[in-house]
């Protein structure tokens, strides 16, 4: 029963017994209603505030359980984007990533423009612009992750023994260009578990632009060419302040 049948049933239940003192209790009796009365009216209260406060709490807990799980799938799509900046794909192999951010190093470059004297034949000559990149250096990809537990990132947080689905595929961009795509994600439903599961169902449809839309928490797609998260920018802005 929702909030709002529980108080009609309350209003109807106080009329009736209000109609019973009125018309059949003596009054050396109307204090036992009276007495029913406080505790409907106790009850109630206790129940009307439990409705109010169930949708807030459930929105705090899931915000919690959530930012977790978005920390390591940023960590993630990470890896995932020095990968493809190293290989020029994406993987799907877990400790293969875990080995690159251990191991890898990624070319420095420098990009400048030269001017190059063109001889065009029959003694005429003509300056042409000419953009060069030279390798100045390397750096190691670990870089990128200092103070972060990369090794357990494949880690669902909160679900013991659980690790992010990932895959990886390929994309038309335009026609012949054939692009890259990869996609972590772990269902929703599982990250809420115990929760009031009338409200965890509307949690798995919502399509509000301020949440995080669908049944999974997601970083990347295997359906267009994105790295971004399927979460709004609030979970973004948690992480800033916490590092």
């Amino acid at each position: 029963m929702g909030l709002l049948g529980m108080i009609l049933a309350a209003v109807l239940a106080a009329v009736i017994i209000a109609i019973v003192i009125v018309k059949y209790l003596p009054l050396k009796l109307r204090w036992i209603p009276s007495i029913l009365l406080l505790f409907l009216a106790v009850y109630l209260g206790f129940k009307i505030y439990n409705g109010i406060m169930e949708p807030i709490n459930f929105n705090k807990n899931k915000i919690t359980r959530y930012a977790k799980v978005v920390d390591n799938l940023k960590m993630i799509r990470d890896a995932e984007v020095k990968y493809y900046e190293a290989n020029g794909n994406y993987t799907k192999d877990k400790n293969a990533l875990i080995k690159f951010i251990d191991t890898a190093k990624l070319a420095l470059t420098n990009t400048k423009t030269i001017v190059e004297t063109v001889n065009k034949g029959g003694g005429i000559t003509d300056e042409v612009e000419r953009r060069v990149t030279d390798t100045i250096g390397y750096e190691p990809v670990l870089k990128y992750f200092k103070d972060r537990d990369y090794k357990t990132m494949f880690s669902v947080p909160g679900l013991k023994g659980t690790e992010f689905e990932l895959e990886v595929g390929t994309v038309e961009k335009v026609q012949g260009l054939v692009v890259p795509t990869f996609m972590a994600k772990t269902p929703k439903k599982a990250l809420l578990e115990g929760m009031n599961e009338s409200l965890v169902k509307q949690e798995l449809e919502v399509i509000a632009a301020d949440q995080i839309k669908g049944e999974y928490v997601s970083v990347g797609s295997l359906d267009e060419v994105t790295t971004a998260g399927n979460w709004p920018p609030s979970y973004d802005k948690k992480s800033d302040k916490k590092e």
